[in-house]
């Protein structure tokens, strides 16, 4: 593996002929390369320099080789990033050169019906994943439409904001859009110690919500009561589904929140009170389940799928962050480690967020 720093000393991307990235090659094989840097931006597109991205499982997926995943290797990694602007084409009057900003992964249509709503995750005619089926952001440079770009506030720092198109904004979109969780209710956050399970840990909290979270560890379990769950289940010791009944007077909480998939959504919905609501956007540990329909029915559950957030969620995180609510974050590692991130990450041994600092 060989690192060659790009020039950027100049803010246009002429003065930078080469520059680093990450690429996939194979299953399981990343090399940092040099590659050419992109032209200058063309006619409302604005050029970012990547400071910090955040590891998600969607990178272990792609990591590990996905067969859903439709797409042409070598590929840039990375699916969430923060950086700044160095150069803009013409145009462009949204942004200008030194705004710090975080990019919208997924190349949206901006012209359909859901788009034009603000419904962006929802888009008719959506290209790609940025990072998964195309190239993404673990690159020095990198052209984007400045409309799927959304500025940092100032006292918001790179590390951090790299959090919010994924791990904020997908929080962000699940609790309130979509589950529509309010003050005084009840939630079970799934795997407490993710990145995406301590950010609604923290803004289930943070509105008035009682919180009970699952862990693997007791070291897991001190942290998790650290940043505000009020309940911690440590799932390798005791049932879940039991402790929960247990605590609620077998009443069942109001909210579950779902991304481990078959090991634990038949027991998140057992969980749940009448009527209650489970909102999950992942499947980290499979794509397949059974459950009963007499159940579902009877006790007139809602399952809400969810993925991704739209642009306006990602607004909403940082503004969450600017006023204090900063993400958990595991461990940094610089861009030349990626790969060891991504083995932690798949460990399940992370309490947070895994960034990779530029």
């Amino acid at each position: 593996m060989s690192i060659v720093a790009p020039t950027l000393d100049k803010p246009a991307s002429s003065a930078a002929k080469k520059m680093r990235a990450l690429m996939l090659t194979g299953d399981r094989k990343i090399e940092l390369a040099e590659i050419d840097a992109p032209p200058a931006p063309a006619s409302g597109e604005v050029q970012i320099a990547i400071k910090a991205i955040g590891l998600n499982h969607i990178d272990v997926w792609g990591w590990r080789g996905m067969a859903f995943a439709k797409r042409k290797l070598p590929l840039i990694v990375g699916v969430e990033a923060a950086g700044e602007i160095v150069a803009v084409g013409p145009d462009v009057t949204t942004s200008k050169v030194g705004d710090r900003v975080v990019a919208y992964g997924a190349l949206t249509c901006g012209k359909c019906k859901a788009c034009q709503e603000g419904r962006d995750n929802l888009c008719e005619n959506v290209a790609s994943i940025m990072g998964f089926h195309i190239d993404g952001f673990a690159r020095d440079l990198v052209n984007m439409p400045a409309r799927l770009v959304v500025k940092v506030p100032d006292n918001v720092n790179f590390r951090d904001a790299a959090c919010a198109p994924v791990a904020f904004g997908t929080v962000q979109h699940m609790l309130f859009d979509n589950a529509k969780l309010q003050p005084g209710e009840t939630i079970l956050v799934q795997a407490g110690g993710s990145g995406i399970g301590t950010s609604a840990i923290k803004m289930a909290k943070a509105i008035g919500a009682t919180v009970f979270t699952t862990v693997g560890d007791d070291a897991k379990a001190e942290k998790a009561k650290a940043i505000g769950a009020d309940h911690v289940i440590n799932y390798r010791t005791d049932r879940f589904e039991t402790v929960v009944r247990k605590l609620t007077g077998k009443k069942g909480v109001d909210v579950a929140f779902e991304h481990v998939g078959p090991d634990t959504f038949n027991g998140s919905l057992l969980c749940l009170k009448r009527g209650g609501r489970l909102v999950t956007c992942g499947s980290t540990t499979g794509q397949s389940i059974q459950f009963n329909l007499f159940q579902l029915y009877l006790q007139q559950y809602r399952i809400i799928g969810s993925f991704g957030c739209a642009i306006k969620n990602i607004g909403e995180s940082l503004a969450k962050m600017s006023s204090g609510m900063n993400p958990v974050i595991d461990t940094e590692v610089p861009l030349a480690e990626f790969e060891r991130g991504l083995a932690r990450l798949e460990s399940r041994q992370v309490f947070g967020k895994i960034i990779v600092m530029f």
